[in-house]
């Protein structure tokens, strides 16, 4: 996945900005015993952290579909953020200010990689992969941190953020669908022997024998499920 974005970034690069001039595009870490040995005009995107875009998270699942029956159901996909550190190495300052301004006004073009440069699983996915440029860092990181970090000279750079979808989850098959054939009720005295109620307890508000007054309708016939319900009546008397 990240290695695709790599690609993409390359290709587009190249493109629409290099045009066939001798400038490499590499993916090195700047420290300063990679900048020392740097003898060839070079755009350099340092991919320098990697950390999940909460904000994009999904909850619950996705089913797939054959047909119109759900046969599985996965979790949603979750973006993470790709951070890359564009720097432009030439002889001179200004031929590194004009290269730089070169790939700000090519990145500046889109809110998402082109669709014609991505490939692999990112192209089968379909989804966008959103991307910013030179945006504030976050309170927590700072880019002169990052140079420290890498042992170099702080140097000038373009900041961009690609948000990448990956979809590598466990896959849940679904249960057999529910199937809507209705309720059967059967009028009996009491619950069919082998289902629920014990095999022939009387079934709530009846009591065994019947009282004055009282018609029992007969009882279910044996082997048919459903629900059983007493029945009674109750005659007046007058004066």
């Amino acid at each position: 996945m990240i290695h695709e974005v790599d690609d993409a970034l390359r290709t587009l690069l190249r493109a629409e900005v290099l045009e066939g001039a001798q400038i490499s595009v590499v993916f090195d870490a700047p420290t300063r015993d990679w900048a020392a040995k740097v003898n060839a005009p070079t755009v350099n995107l340092y991919l320098y952290d990697i950390r999940e875009d909460i904000r994009r998270r999904e909850r619950g699942l996705h089913n797939e579909y054959e047909g119109a029956a759900v046969v599985a159901r996965r979790r949603p996909p979750r973006f993470f953020k790709l951070s890359y550190l564009i720097t432009a190495w030439t002889k001179r300052p200004e031929d590194e200010h004009r290269l730089l301004s070169s790939l700000l006004i090519c990145l500046l073009r889109y809110e998402a990689l082109p669709p014609e440069r991505v490939t692999g699983t990112l192209a089968d996915i379909g989804a966008a992969v959103p991307m910013s440029i030179a945006l504030p860092p976050p309170e927590d990181r700072s880019f002169a941190d990052v140079w420290s970090a890498l042992g170099g000279e702080l140097k000038p750079s373009l900041d961009l953020v690609v948000s990448v979808p990956v979809t590598a989850s466990p896959t849940y098959p679904a249960g057999p669908p529910v199937r809507d054939e209705g309720l059967r009720v059967v009028f009996g005295d009491h619950t069919p022997e082998g289902r629920g109620g014990g095999g022939g307890l009387p079934v709530y508000g009846g009591g065994r024998g019947g009282g004055p007054g009282e018609k029992e309708t007969p009882a279910a016939p044996a082997g048919r499920p459903g629900l059983s319900v007493r029945i009674t009546e109750t005659h007046g008397t007058d004066g």
